[in-house]
């Protein structure tokens, strides 16, 4: 007798998934975060809009880097020159995320005056918007870059399909806390939609294009947010009329790459006096990973060793 491998459950929360509207030329992705969003953003005492604007960022990584089909990483950045210098999420292939923000405490309160939640344009300023794929050492990266515009990251992304790729895009990014048995914890959730180009066969889609994107309106940031909703329900909520199939849903968890080794290796390569004029009181060299405010200790012989044995 043949012994069969039972399918994994789709998962209903940390995952992105395809999903496609029965006979459209319209193509789309879903992505909901629970645990691995709240792991992110707690990480660091972000204020609240700056939180939201880094769980976007991730969000908007998730949906587009879970569509490649090569290993590697997409990092999704926007730097300008407003109380936000610079948001970057970094997706893996193998469902990873991890991201962080630089910013000013004081610009951000100062501009978060008058507003419930300033958003992308307001915190970042003039500046880029920035994708970048990463397929590894043996291949060189891609860049595509275009002005940040909108109000949001979902109409930076808009405009940069637009503008790169000639695709008629439309994407909707909503991060927000919920209070749980424990406390407080942040949720996150994005779609996006985009069209197939016509041929002879399928005709004008401008039709189909139009109705998939008033359908898409109606989708509330709450039903993103809301861990009571199962992805295939708000799917059917959105696109019941015409059938809506989830498809090659993937989990995704809040990883960083950081290690003590790599980190050791990297101080191993300064120069030796300004390696020691890093060295604290107790002779050890503490270093924080930006993405996930691991602090970690080296002595100063570690990270020569460290460096020698990475060359």
């Amino acid at each position: 007798m043949t012994d069969h491998a039972q399918a994994a459950p789709t998962p209903s929360d940390n995952l992105a998934a395809a999903f496609q509207i029965e006979g459209w030329p319209v193509r789309g992705r879903l992505v909901r975060l629970g645990e691995a969003i709240d792991k992110i953003l707690s990480a660091h005492a972000y204020p609240e809009p700056v939180a939201a604007l880094l769980g976007e960022a991730c969000v908007l990584a998730a949906i587009l880097g879970s569509s490649l089909k090569f290993e590697g990483r997409l990092l999704v950045q926007a730097q300008g020159d407003g109380p936000v210098r610079y948001v970057v999420a970094d997706y893996g292939t193998d469902g990873t995320l991890r991201g962080y923000c630089r910013f000013d405490p004081d610009e951000v309160a100062a501009a978060s005056e008058g507003f419930a939640r300033p958003g992308a344009k307001a915190l970042l300023g003039q500046g880029m918007f920035v994708m970048t794929l990463d397929r590894g050492a043996d291949f060189e990266r891609t860049q595509g870059i275009t002005p940040i515009e909108g109000e949001s990251l979902s109409l930076a992304a808009e405009h940069y399909f637009q503008q790169s790729e000639q695709i008629p895009t439309r994407v909707h990014l909503a991060v927000g806390e919920i209070m749980t048995d424990s406390g407080r914890s942040w949720r996150a959730g994005g779609a996006l939609i985009q069209l197939i180009a016509g041929d002879a066969a399928r005709g004008s889609t401008e039709e189909a294009w139009d109705r998939s994107r008033a359908l898409f309106q109606t989708l509330a940031d709450d039903e993103l947010l809301d861990p009571t909703i199962s992805p295939e329900t708000l799917l059917f909520r959105l696109f019941h009329e015409d059938g809506v199939r989830l498809e090659d849903a993937r989990p995704l968890t809040a990883q960083c790459r950081c290690s003590k080794d790599r980190i050791a290796a990297v101080l191993g390569s300064f120069d030796p006096a300004e390696r020691a004029d890093m060295v604290e009181d107790d002779g050890k060299i503490r270093v924080t990973c930006e993405y996930c405010a691991t602090v970690y200790a080296i002595d100063p012989e570690e990270a020569v060793a460290a460096a020698a044995a990475a060359d």
